[in-house]
């Protein structure tokens, strides 16, 4: 209504030198909005026009809509999102000059070298669920954040509560101890700590990364298929299916997991992620809140006094299962020795099928693809991060309040102004634009 009124009032002027004057002092500061819209939009532009723009910059023959497609679409392939069952749609809705390869040499894609004029412009389906499916699946899973977390907790500096031992077992050749806490939100977590004699920090790596040896003394794993590998990082997402009481349905969970090494120091990360193309199910029902990290390195035997022939496994674990929490800590109290019990046989066996030379599966072997860090740098990291967070949080507290209280003041009173004087968009502009100088000065006050 603002706008109707400035303009009715700039028509009734008496000439028209007066009416153009006004016109252009009107329209000017709305071009410039328009134009800065432009610039800002232009430089926050998502990833994927300035694939387009690159494609398009290659050669004549990649001007046309489908190089700039192919252009975009090869870089996600390259990631590894070629197995991505929602991609066969996509691959069947291709032009004929587009051919398509399962090969790792180029990302999949591949134009022949044919005339433009035989290439023509097909309408490809691309729908918003495939493009959600892109942008959450295309990110990384297990990031350097998780890394930094799984290591304030085996050095027992996360700030979380302390933990309480509810278990001490042991046997001829493993130790067993196990903590809980209860945090303020969130279900029970648990912590333990396992020695295994006679083996080395890559063998149990191996062993736990191992799904296909995993069923064999994990009683509640019914089914394991990996979604997804990175030959690069190790980085896999894997889809269980877990067996639970009868009392319960069955669960399902999809396992982000990766591993990084210091010094034969394995810190094994694996958690729930969001994978939309798989669907959810009444049964088996979802798990997404899932978190089960450990640390493997070499420690002292106690056969062997000197000798690092032990190793040592530091579990962190802690699940939303969807039943009451205090069910499933009495659950957890009642079954956990009895399930720990079967890892030592398990891990026994996997020894001798390792030593027998038995070829290894697909998970023990994206295991061994690590990624190394230091940890002295890991740890001066997390001082630099908690020196700065401390400094802004002071800065913060340090500022008082007054100093904001001139610029509350001056855009009140301009408002008030602005509203009070209905003399067109020029005029609460003008006000408006002074308020601000005003409220710059009051804050240097």
């Amino acid at each position: 209504m603002a706008l109707i009124s400035a303009i009715l009032e700039i028509l009734q002027r008496p000439t028209i030198g007066d009416v153009l004057t006004e016109l252009m002092m009107l329209m000017t500061p709305l071009w410039i909005a328009v134009f800065v819209g432009v610039l800002v939009g232009w430089a926050w532009r998502p990833k994927w026009a300035n694939l387009i723009d690159s494609s398009k910059s290659k050669g004549s023959s990649d001007s046309s809509p489908i190089s700039s497609f192919s252009g975009l679409v090869q870089p996600l392939f390259s990631t590894g999102l070629g197995s991505i069952p929602g991609l066969n749609s996509l691959k069947m809705q291709l032009p004929s000059c587009i051919s398509w390869t399962d090969g790792d040499d180029d990302g999949g894609f591949h134009q022949p070298s044919l005339p433009n004029s035989d290439c023509r412009l097909v309408e490809l389906q691309f729908s918003f669920d495939f493009l959600d499916m892109i942008g959450s699946e295309n990110s990384a899973h297990v990031t350097e954040n998780d890394l930094e977390h799984i290591c304030r907790l085996v050095e027992e500096k996360d700030g979380g509560p302390a933990w309480i031992q509810m278990m001490d077992r042991s046997t001829e050749t493993m130790s067993y101890q196990a903590w809980r806490r209860d945090p303020e939100n969130g279900p029970p977590q648990y912590r333990s700590r396992s020695v295994y004699e006679d083996a080395t920090p890559e063998m149990m790596r191996d062993f736990f990364w191992d799904d296909d040896s995993r069923k064999k003394w994990d009683d509640m794993l019914i089914d394991a298929q990996t979604l997804e590998e990175c030959p690069t990082t190790g980085t896999m997402v894997v889809h269980w299916t877990r067996k639970f009481p009868f009392f319960c349905s069955d669960r399902e969970y999809i396992i982000g997991r990766r591993i990084w090494e210091s010094g034969r120091s394995y810190y094994c990360v694996t958690k729930g992620v969001p994978y939309p193309s798989v669907p959810r199910r009444n049964k088996p029902r979802r798990v997404d809140l899932y978190y089960s990290s450990w640390c493997i390195r070499a420690v002292e035997s106690k056969r062997e006094v000197g000798q690092l022939t032990a190793c040592e496994v530091l579990l962190f674990h802690h699940e939303d299962m969807g039943i009451p929490w205090e069910l499933a800590k009495l659950g957890v109290r009642q079954g956990m020795w009895g399930a720990v019990k079967k890892i030592d046989p398990g891990l026994r066996a996997y020894q001798r099928e390792r030593a027998s030379g038995a070829p290894l599966s697909s998970c023990a072997f994206m295991a061994q693809i690590n990624t190394n860090f230091s940890r002295k740098d890991m740890r001066s990291l997390e001082a630099t991060k908690s020196g700065s967070a401390e400094g802004e949080n002071r800065d913060k507290t340090e500022k008082p309040l007054g100093r904001n209280i001139p610029k509350v003041l001056v855009v009140g009173g301009a408002i008030a102004l602005a509203c009070s004087l209905d003399r067109g968009l020029l005029t609460k502009a003008v006000i408006f634009g002074v308020a601000r100088r005003f409220a710059k000065i009051g804050k240097r006050l």
